[in-house]
């Protein structure tokens, strides 16, 4: 490692040696070595910065014409209209919950186990036209004064259903992970397109400079089928995309300042790469990319003291820490990643997203071989986390204006997927998701799914109308909100549009 004290004194030193790199002059280093080191590891940090019209972009960055000032792409921006929710919580069921086993009763079901039947289904399996029944292997309770029927599942989350809109209805275009999960976080089946994270930062800005406005947190088993597609920026900026968040350990990789680099050292680093990309941007036309990696070393500098105090849980009293489950092993990792969640949306990080279940078929809710090994698994790892945020977002006043979403990628069919056993394969024809808070009505079911939880039957709802009632709660037309991109103002809800689910608004 170079000395660094010595080599960048003062900035223009630094700066000479850039140049002298450029023009091919040896100075014992790579490019590459030099932008890792320069950046004190920051790269690691995924999402670009979130930095306000002064301090350093705001003197050193331009647009391509070199004279226009380089406006930070996640400003805050006016909504179209007054919101109802300032962020978003969504808690990603990944691998598919069994909609008949968890919130969507169906109690002509009961006594009809292992009945072959006549139902279309479509999943991994392919097409079939028969299949036997498995019925729904919990019991289902009334709760609430709206009295909602809930499985024995969850026991904490139906303490709160008179806070939750449940949609029972809801479709989507493909039947298998990869392309399924992509269209609940993008709107599309293939990859390439912005996460709905992303949308929300692009619309709206962000109202806090130290933290990143899109955070992801994994299930620690791994991530989803297709990765980092579900929450990129896609043809968007680089600026756009999210900053991923450990729930144990460290929580953001490579934020720490190397030991052997001082505070004044760091930013004169900074400054001396700002300079050189701002030179070097003068002279392309599209400067979004360096832009983003310009701010995401930025955002980095500032996230060094905010970030730690925003994921320090030390700071919750013992009352808070049991109601997120963190004193139960089994609870804990989902329960430490909610109570995060609660305490970035009160410093106004927009969207945050975290997924139950990681890797593949039983560590998700990808429930093919045993039913009840696998929902029981992680309906107990997620039950009392999720009822603890609700209830505590709700005691501090900010349920209002959080909305929080559950719900994975598609649903279960109401048969067997092999000749023996409770499996059950993929089912996009009809399954459930559920709402609260952020203007959400609280204790209502909307649309309908056949006898057997086979298929939407009343008030079908697809994906995009999920995601144009969370762009309408956050203050955003749907149909307004657009990117022009490939010749087209594209849409997260399409290019077709989509308009809300009005009847849990």
């Amino acid at each position: 490692m170079a000395n660094w004290d010595m080599e960048l004194g003062t900035e223009d030193s630094a700066q000479q040696m850039v140049r002298d790199h450029n023009a091919g002059v040896p100075c014992g280093r790579t490019r590459r070595q030099f932008l890792w080191e320069a950046g004190a590891g920051f790269a690691g940090v995924a999402l670009a910065g979130l930095l306000g019209d002064d301090g350093f972009l705001g003197t050193q960055a331009y647009a391509a014409d070199g004279v226009s000032k380089w406006k930070n792409p996640l400003s805050p921006k006016k909504p179209h209209f007054a919101p109802k929710a300032k962020s978003v919580i969504f808690l990603y069921m990944y691998g598919g919950p069994s909609q008949i086993d968890t919130f969507d009763y169906k109690p002509t079901m009961k006594g009809r186990d292992n009945q072959t039947i006549q139902v279309k289904t479509f999943g991994r399996g392919g097409h079939k036209n028969s299949g036997r029944i498995v019925e729904p292997r919990w019991n289902f309770k009334q709760y609430g004064q709206c009295g909602k029927w809930v499985s024995d599942l969850f026991p904490h989350v139906a303490t709160c259903v008179d806070d939750i809109a449940f949609i029972h209805s809801m479709t989507a275009d493909s039947p298998i992970h990869g392309s399924a999960m992509l269209q609940m976080n993008t709107g599309k089946i293939l990859s390439g397109s912005p996460s709905l994270g992303s949308w929300l930062n692009y619309g709206l800005g962000t109202v806090n400079q130290n933290l990143p406005g899109f955070v992801v947190m994994l299930d620690p088993r791994g991530g989803p089928i297709s990765g980092a597609k579900n929450w990129s920026s896609g043809y968007m900026p680089a600026s756009y995309q999210a900053t991923l968040m450990r729930a144990t350990g460290t929580p953001i990789l490579d934020l720490d300042r190397p030991k052997h680099i001082s505070d004044r050292v760091q930013r004169k680093m900074l400054d001396t790469l700002g300079a050189y990309n701002t030179e070097h941007n003068t002279r392309r036309v599209d400067n979004s990319n360096l832009a983003a990696r310009i701010s995401s070393y930025e955002l980095a500098y500032r996230m060094q003291t905010s970030a730690p105090e925003a994921t320090d849980l030390k700071q919750e009293n013992e009352a808070t820490r049991k109601l997120y489950g963190l004193d139960e092993a089994r609870t804990e990792v989902f329960g430490r990643q909610c109570l995060q969640a609660r305490r970035l949306v009160e410093r106004g990080v927009r969207f945050v997203q975290i997924y139950s279940g990681g890797n593949h078929v039983d560590t998700t809710w990808d429930a093919h071989n045993d039913l009840m090994d696998n929902h029981n698994l992680h309906a107990g790892e997620t039950d009392k986390p999720i009822a603890g945020l609700i209830k505590d977002l709700k005691q501090r006043g900010l349920l209002d204006e959080t909305l929080i979403v559950w719900g994975g990628e598609f649903g279960r069919q109401p048969t067997a997927e092999y000749e023996k056993g409770t499996g059950r394969d993929h089912n996009s024809y009809g399954f459930t998701m559920w709402m609260a808070g952020g203007g959400i009505k609280g204790g209502v079911s909307v649309g309908q799914t056949d006898e057997l939880g086979s298929a939407a039957v009343e008030d079908p709802f697809h994906v995009k109308h999920l995601h144009a009632t969370i762009l309408q709660q956050m203050g955003m037309d749907p149909n307004r909100l657009t990117y022009f991109y490939s010749g087209l103002d594209q849409k997260l809800v399409g290019v077709e549009g989509a308009e809300p689910i009005h009847k849990i608004i």
